[in-house]
C-alpha cells in the first residue's frame, strides 16, 4: 500500500474510497499490533494526507488526530516520529481546524517533552506549533507551557530544517504579543541574546527563507515594543534586508512577504518611513510589482510561470500596502509616490479589482495619500478619485467600508474640490445609513464625514443632512456608548447650528428667562444635561455644569457663564476666551 500511493493521488483516492483509512486506524490503535505494523500504518496515513484537501477531510472525518495523538504516548521513537510526521502534514493543511491541537490540555505539554527526543521530533513539532498558533489565546497556551525556553536552543541545531522551523515558531509567537516579545529580548542561547542570533540569521549569505523569517521576528518584536525603532538591528539590519526582498530578482512570494513585512514595520514610525523611502530606490522598485511578469522569457519554468500568473494580484496588494505605510505621514514621500509612473491610474484600477484584498489595499493606499491638502486639490481631482470610491462604498464588506468611509471624510473637507460632486452623487443618504451600522467604526466615519460636510455649508445642505438623519437618530447617536461617535455627533450639531458646540449653545440659551423656561419644560434636554454631568469626559461634564449653573441662577439675565469651544483634537470644550478654532478635521 505504501509503495502504491507514493506520488499517486489517484491511488490515494482509490484506497480512501475502498475504506482503507478506518482499517489502518484500527491496526494503528490495536494493542496486539506490533510496533513495526503501527509505524507502517502511520506512514501510509501520512502519505494519504499528502494528497488533496479532500483526502485530508476524509482522514479528519475518521477521527485520525486523536488516534495519532494517542500514538505519541508510545515508547518507540520511530513510531512517534511517524505519528508526528502524519500530524504535521494534516495540521499544515488549510482544511484542518487548529483548535484540534488544543482540545486535550495534556497534548501541548507532552509535545514539549518530546522536543528533546530527536531532530525529527523537533522539526515536526515546531512546524505543528507554527501552523497552529493563530492568535493570542494560542500564543498564551504555548508560552505558558515553556515554548520559548524549549525552542530557543533549537536555533543553534546542526539541522537547517530544525533551525528554520524554530525560527518560524518564534515569528508566530511574537506577532502582536508584547509579553512574548519582551521575554525573547532577554533570552540567552549559548551566551548570545536572541535578537543577536536573529540578526546573524538575516545576513546575505543565509538562505532567503531564513533571512525573511528572521526579519519578521525582529519586526514583530519591534512593533510589540520590545525593540526600539531606532535600534541599529532595525535601522541597519532588518529594514535593509526587507527592502532587498522587494527586488525583482526575488521570487514572487519572497517579494510579497518582504513588502508586507516592511509595510508593517514602518507603519507607525515617520523616521523609518523616511529611511525606507530612500533605500535602494524602493518607491520606484515597487512600481515593478504592477508589471509582473514583465517578460515570459524571463521565467523558463512553465510551472513557475503558471503559478506566478495566478498569484500576480498578491504583488499588487503588497505594493499598495507598502505605499500606504510609506506615505502615511511625510508630504514629500506622498509626492514621490504619486509621481511614480501611472500611480494614480493603478490605484483607481485597484479599486475595482475582483480580489477583495487588492481592493482593500488600494483603498488604504488612497486613504494614506488623501491626508495631503495638495494632493486633494490636484491629483485626486485630476483623476476624479471620488467616482470609483463612491462605487466602492455602495456594496463592499465592512473592512473595505471602514477605510473607504475614512477617506471620504478627507474628500469632504471644505478645501477639497471633490466635495461638491460627492454631495451631488447622493453621499448624504449613504453617510446617514452608515451612522446606523452596528460597527462602531462605520458609525464614527459616517458622522465624521457628515460633520465635515456641514462645516460652513449652505443652509440647503444642512437641511438635507437633518432631514436624512432624523431627530430620533441624532438622539440615538448622542446616547452612543462609543465616545468617538458621541464627540463627532456633537461636532455635527455644532456645524449644523452654528460655529459652537451644542452644549455651549444650550448654556448660553439658558441665560435668558424665556429660554430657561422652555428648557426646564423639555424633559429630553434635561435628561441629556443630566447624562453629560456624569460623563467620563471632563470637558463634557464642564459644559453640562455651565448649563446647570445658568438654569439655577436667579439674578439679572445675561450675567452668567458663557462658553464657546475649541475642537483642535475633535473633542475639547473651553470657555469663550479661547480663540475661534477650525471645526473640521482630517480622518487618519
Amino acid at each position: 500500500m505504501k509503495n502504491a500511493v507514493i506520488g499517486n493521488n489517484k491511488q490515494k483516492a482509490n484506497l480512501i474510497v475502498l475504506g482503507a483509512v478506518p482499517r489502518l486506524l484500527y491496526l494503528l490503535q490495536q494493542e496486539t499490533s506490533s510496533t513495526e505494523l503501527k509505524t507502517e500504518c502511520a506512514v501510509v496515513l501520512g502519505s494519504l494526507a499528502m494528497g488533496t484537501e479532500n483526502n485530508v477531510k476524509s482522514l479528519l472525518d475518521c477521527h485520525i488526530i486523536p488516534a495519532l495523538l494517542q500514538g505519541l504516548l508510545s515508547p518507540d521513537l520511530k513510531f512517534i516520529e511517524a505519528c508526528l510526521r502524519c500530524l504535521r502534514t494534516i495540521f499544515t493543511s488549510p482544511v484542518t481546524p487548529e483548535e484540534l491541537l488544543y482540545t486535550d490540555a495534556t497534548v501541548i505539554p507532552h509535545l514539549m517533552a518530546l522536543l528533546s527526543r530527536s531532530r525529527y521530533t523537533q522539526e515536526y513539532i515546531c512546524q505543528i506549533f507554527s501552523h497552529c498558533c493563530k492568535g493570542p489565546d494560542h500564543q498564551t497556551i504555548l508560552f505558558n507551557h515553556g515554548a520559548v525556553q524549549n525552542i530557543a536552543h533549537l536555533l543553534t541545531s546542526v539541522s537547517y530544517k530544525v533551525r528554520m522551523q524554530a525560527l518560524k515558531c518564534f515569528s508566530v509567537l511574537a506577532f502582536e504579543n508584547p509579553q512574548v516579545s519582551m521575554t525573547l529580548v532577554n533570552v540567552l542561547v549559548d551566551g548570545e541574546l536572541l535578537p543577536q542570533i536573529f540578526v546573524k540569521m538575516l545576513q546575505r549569505d543565509k538562505p532567503i527563507e531564513m533571512q525573511l523569517t528572521s526579519a519578521k521576528c525582529l519586526t514583530y518584536m519591534c512593533r510589540a515594543g520590545a525593540i526600539r525603532t531606532d535600534d541599529s538591528c532595525i535601522v541597519l539590519k532588518t529594514l535593509p534586508c526587507l527592502v532587498r526582498m522587494c527586488s525583482k530578482e526575488r521570487l514572487l512570494e519572497e517579494r510579497v512577504e518582504g513588502a508586507e513585512t516592511l509595510a508593517y514595520l514602518i507603519e507607525p514610525d515617520v523616521e523609518l518611513q523616511r529611511i525606507a523611502s530612500i533605500t535602494d530606490h524602493l518607491i520606484a522598485m515597487l512600481a515593478d510589482y504592477f508589471k509582473y511578469p514583465s517578460s515570459v522569457s524571463a521565467i523558463t519554468d512553465i510551472k513557475r510561470l503558471d503559478h506566478d500568473l495566478k498569484h500576480a494580484h498578491e504583488l499588487r496588494q503588497a505594493a499598495f500596502k507598502l505605499y500606504a505605510s510609506l506615505g502615511a505621514n511625510d508630504e514629500d514621500i506622498r509626492k514621490k509616490i504619486i509621481e511614480t509612473e501611472n500611480m494614480m491610474d493603478r490605484i483607481v484600477t485597484g479599486l475595482s479589482e475582483s480580489s477583495v484584498k487588492v481592493r482593500l489595499a488600494a483603498v488604504r493606499c488612497l486613504h494614506s495619500l488623501s491626508r495631503s491638502v495638495q494632493q486633494l486639490r490636484t491629483s485626486f481631482q485630476d483623476h476624479a478619485v471620488w467616482k470609483p470610491l463612491m462605487k466602492v462604498l455602495q456594496n463592499a464588506p465592512d473592512e473595505i467600508l471602514v477605510v473607504a468611509s475614512s477617506m471620504l471624510c478627507n474628500l469632504l473637507l471644505e478645501f477639497s474640490p471633490s466635495k461638491e460632486p460627492i454631495l451631488e452623487s447622493g453621499a448624504v443618504e449613504l453617510l446617514c445609513g452608515l451612522t446606523q451600522s452596528e460597527n462602531p467604526a462605520l458609525r464614527v466615519n459616517g458622522i465624521w464625514a457628515l460633520m465635515n460636510m456641514a462645516f460652513q455649508a449652505e443652509q440647503k445642505i444642512k437641511a438635507d443632512i437633518l432631514r436624512s438623519l432624523s431627530t430620533e437618530q441624532l438622539f440615538r447617536l448622542l446616547s452612543d456608548s462609543d465616545l468617538n461617535v458621541l464627540m463627532k455627533t456633537l461636532g455635527l450639531l455644532r456645524n449644523l447650528l452654528s460655529t459652537r458646540p451644542t452644549l455651549c449653545i444650550l448654556a448660553n440659551i439658558a441665560d435668558g428667562t424665556t429660554a430657561k423656561e422652555l428648557i426646564m419644560t423639555n424633559d429630553d434636554i434635561l435628561q441629556k444635561i443630566k447624562y453629560y454631568m456624569g460623563h467620563s469626559h471632563v470637558k463634557l461634564q464642564l459644559a453640562a455644569m455651565f448649563c446647570i449653573s445658568n438654569l439655577v441662577w436667579n439674578e439679572e439675565e445675561g450675567q452668567r457663564w458663557h462658553c464657546s469651544s475649541t475642537w483642535r483634537d475633535g473633542s475639547a470644550l473651553a470657555p469663550a476666551s479661547i480663540p475661534r478654532p477650525c471645526y473640521r478635521k482630517y480622518r487618519n
